[in-house]
This record gives structure tokens, C-alpha cells and sequence, in this order.
């Protein structure tokens, strides 16, 4: 297969593991192009991974005729502008989480792809590793009957005690829910299906944040964003889940997901990896029991999705990380704020169907 281009915008934290997988786990891809406000960082990562081009600014990269797809690695509240952008140049993009800071601005960038023609999609693709597609299939073959319910619950006090620029965490777009809720949302609609209705409850407990971590010790952060979500789901099976993601407080344990069926209990693996402890419970054991897991991209294989998107490129079938997925992610995230803002449930709009269970890679890197 001829190797899909790519150029990445944005080298900031999150791009190292980018950098690494895509070139030199993923070998249906290249990274041709990269691209930064701060210059510096761009030329790092160009001489550390051989890119060969390094663009001054988004414009000029995405006016290279080779690049395919666009990786937007920007901050949460660019998201929207830089990928309108790189569609309007013609290219398909890949995105960060979340697909936009509002549910409108991400239904606009999806009509905009589809009226161009355009493969857009993004992560998370924790979905796709060996944790939660060992789940799928315990679930899909019948390990815990019909599901009913679910509980998602994502638990810290914040990331201002050790990331090195948390003030966006707090700002337009970020928050527990819009943050660390894509992981724990994707992996409930891949197990489970769409979502059907939301309710939510949300508070900012605390007004400002003081940053703890260097360099930016001592600096006081405004919050603008909910800190502290809570609420409910109602699948379109008709099985009922609850989920907490918060900022505000202190617990020895930051994941929690469970998937309740009528003959079983399976407790997943945290959402933000891609390995993990899969366990089930059914009632003839009485107690959870570690399951082998049975699928490749164990491992931290951030890329995978946009490997598996490039691969869709190539051979015309559908890409698991697709638009209609993290659209529908993000009309979840989103409206448990505004469910709380009205002190009403929301019926959700946006469709969603599970794509294709991964295939177990003869040679890893390469997609099915």
C-alpha cells in the first residue's frame, strides 16, 4: 500500500507518542510535515523523528499539495478553527479530542467534510487497543447477557499539580467532562451503542485554581468551565448508565468503568490506555476473574486511529474513529452541561452506529 502523507499541527505534549508510533509502529503512513506556533518545537521534532518539512504556519502547510491528512493536535479551543481550515484546503483530518468546544461548531466541521467529500474523525482511539476490544467481544458473544446499565467515573483533583501549562484545562473546552469524558464516553458507545438521552447536574466548586507544577508555580487560573459533572444516560437499548468526572476532589483511584449485563459484570480498564485488567464476574464464580486479553495494541498506540483512518483511505472501507463517532461523543459531552442549565433531560439528535470489531494484526502496524 502506498503510504498515506501526513502532516501534524501542533508538537506540544501530547505529540511525542504521535511522533514515535506513527513513525515507527505504523508503517502505511508518513509524516512528512510539522508544524507549531513556537518554532523551536517544531525543529525538535523534526530533527528527533526525520520530518523532513517544518512549516512556519498552518497556512503554508496546508497549502502542501503531498500532505493527505491533517493530524490537528492543537489546544482543545482550536480544534474548530484549524480543522475548518484544513478542510477547506481539501485535506482529510484527524483530530485530538474533543472534535469541537460546542456540539454545533463539530456538526458544521462534519457537513463541511461531507459536502467536500472528506474523511474527518479523531480520537480518543483507546477503543481500538487490546483492553476495550477484549470487552467488545466478551460482550458481543454473550459473557454478560443483555446489558442494562453502566457506571463511568473519573475521579482527580485537577492537573495543575504536575502539567506544565494547565490554565486550558479550565478555560473553553476543557474541564473533566470535555477532557478525560471523550475516553469514558467512546469506550461506553462502542460497548453499549448510542445514547439516546442525557441528564446532568454540574458546579465549579471552586472559583480559581492556583498552578502548583513549574514553571508556571504560583500562577492563579480562573475557572470558566464546570468542574464537577454528574449524570445520567439512557442508552437506545434501553440500558441505563451512570457517570461522574470531576476536577474537585481527592481519591486513591482515578478510573472506573463497569458494564452491567444480565448474566455478568465486566469491569473494564481504564479508557485512557489501550491495554489494562480486564475482569468479569458471573453468578457461577460469584467473584471478578482476570480474562486474557485477546487483541493486539496493548501497548501506549496513540496513531492507531488515524493508521486505521488511513487505511480506510486506501481501500474505500469505513474508519472506526469517524466523524459520526466522535460527533455523537461530543453531543454526550456537551449536553450534560446544557441538561443542567435547563434542569431537564435532553434527547440526543446525533445518529450512531458501532463500527467493525478490530482484527488481530499479522504483522503489528499494519491495519486490517
Amino acid at each position: 500500500m502506498e503510504r498515506v502523507k501526513i502532516g501534524v499541527l501542533g508538537a506540544g505534549a501530547i505529540s511525542g507518542i504521535y511522533f514515535q508510533n506513527l513513525t515507527r509502529l505504523f508503517t502505511e503512513v508518513e509524516v512528512t510535515a510539522v508544524c507549531d506556533l513556537f518554532m523551536e518545537k517544531a525543529r525538535e521534532a523534526a530533527e528527533e523523528y526525520k520530518i523532513p518539512k517544518v512549516y512556519e504556519t498552518m497556512e503554508e502547510m496546508l497549502a502542501d499539495e503531498e500532505i493527505e491528512i491533517i493530524l490537528n493536535l492543537t489546544r482543545p479551543n482550536e480544534h474548530y478553527r484549524t480543522t475548518k481550515a484544513a478542510l477547506l484546503a481539501g485535506k482529510h483530518v484527524y483530530s485530538e479530542k474533543p472534535l469541537a468546544a460546542v456540539y454545533e461548531e463539530g456538526e458544521e466541521l462534519v457537513l463541511l467534510a461531507k459536502e467536500k467529500g472528506l474523511m474527518l474523525g479523531g480520537a480518543p482511539d483507546t477503543f481500538l487497543g487490546a483492553g476495550i476490544q477484549t470487552c467488545r467481544k466478551l460482550i458481543d458473544d454473550g459473557f454478560i447477557g443483555d446489558v442494562v446499565g453502566a457506571e463511568a467515573r473519573m475521579v482527580c483533583h485537577g492537573h495543575e499539580s504536575w502539567h506544565p501549562a494547565p490554565e486550558f484545562y479550565y478555560q473553553a473546552g476543557g474541564g473533566p467532562m470535555m477532557d478525560m469524558g471523550p475516553y469514558y464516553m467512546t469506550a461506553l458507545v462502542n460497548l453499549v451503542g448510542r445514547v439516546k438521552s442525557v441528564t446532568g447536574l454540574c458546579a465549579k466548586s471552586f472559583p480559581q485554581r492556583i498552578i502548583t507544577s513549574e514553571p508556571k508555580k504560583g500562577t492563579v487560573v480562573d475557572v470558566e468551565v464546570p468542574t464537577h459533572t454528574a449524570g445520567l444516560l439512557q442508552f437506545e437499548n434501553g440500558a441505563v448508565g451512570s457517570v461522574l468526572t470531576t476536577f474537585d476532589v481527592y481519591y486513591d483511584r482515578q478510573d472506573f468503568l463497569e458494564i452491567y449485563g444480565t448474566k455478568g459484570t465486566l469491569r473494564v480498564p481504564d479508557p485512557n490506555g489501550f491495554g489494562g485488567s480486564v475482569s468479569l464476574l458471573r453468578p457461577e464464580t460469584g467473584s471478578f476473574r482476570e480474562m486474557p486479553l485477546l487483541f493486539g495494541y496493548q501497548e501506549n498506540s496513540r496513531g492507531l486511529g488515524l493508521a486505521d483512518m488511513a487505511k480506510a483511505l486506501r481501500t474505500g472501507r469505513a474508519c472506526r474513529a469517524d466523524a459520526q463517532q466522535t460527533l455523537h461523543v461530543l453531543e454526550i459531552l456537551t449536553a450534560f452541561e446544557t441538561s443542567s442549565e435547563k434542569g431537564c433531560r435532553l434527547e440526543l439528535t446525533s445518529p450512531y452506529q458501532r463500527k467493525k470489531a478490530m482484527e488481530n494484526p499479522l504483522v503489528a502496524g499494519i491495519l486490517d
